[in-house]
């Protein structure tokens, strides 16, 4: 990881759960995205996916991020559910009303498929550009339930949006010119909404990544 923490460490208590997570992995990022308005304090370790730390493959045998331990040592490892887990404690927005399984199922199956064959073509042996068209065909969808409204559900965002959002950063950064050339003005214009977000700015926390032994950081 690049750039060093702008956190100074600061002891917990033992009631805190512990989150790992790495900044640019859109799992994370969501899960990361709903434990800030929920208030949920963790002490927060950044893995390096290059190193990752046994610590982490001791509390899941996924071993991939993101990963929760709450402090009585149940073990949340799907950031859907750490997301739900988050705002079933504390939802001041009211995310999970506007929680659409079926359309985060489409995002995080065939849209996750064609992304990965799209920006990573020489790990998948794939064709990118079939991948890109395929993977547009879906947002082309997805700009249809902009209808007058800036968010999925409506004028409010949700658990949907935020669910979503990572993961079309992602395909949109993978070539930006291009992206920004489709006709999905409105997708786009929700895209730039979160991308500006104060939510996003503050999941977006740059950090060394963990050592065992080092004081805990808390997030937020």
């Amino acid at each position: 990881m690049s750039g060093r923490s702008s956190r100074r460490p600061r002891a917990t208590m033992g009631d805190r759960p512990i989150l790992y997570s790495f900044r640019r992995c859109p799992y994370a990022m969501r899960a990361r995205m709903a434990l800030l308005p929920s208030g949920t304090v963790c002490e927060i370790r950044e893995v390096k996916l290059s190193a990752k730390p046994p610590e982490l493959a001791a509390a899941s045998a996924k071993a991939t991020v993101p990963v929760l331990v709450l402090p009585d040592g149940a073990v949340i490892d799907q950031s859907l559910d750490i997301m739900r887990w988050a705002l079933g404690r504390h939802d001041p927005e009211d995310w999970l009303e506007r929680d659409d399984p079926a359309l985060i199922a489409a995002n995080d199956g065939p849209f996750k498929h064609h992304l990965d064959r799209y920006k990573y073509p020489d790990r998948h042996q794939s064709d990118p550009a079939r991948h890109r068209a395929a993977g547009l065909a879906l947002l082309e969808a997805l700009e249809g339930r902009f209808d007058g409204v800036p968010y999925l559900h409506g004028a409010e965002r949700g658990l949907t949006d935020i669910a979503i959002f990572p993961f079309v950063r992602q395909f949109a950064e993978t070539d930006r010119g291009w992206f920004d050339a489709q006709p999905l003005l409105r997708l786009q214009a929700w895209l730039a909404r979160n991308l500006a977000s104060a939510l996003f700015a503050a999941a977006m926390v740059r950090l060394e990544p963990w050592r065992a032994g080092q004081l805990p950081i808390l997030f937020p």
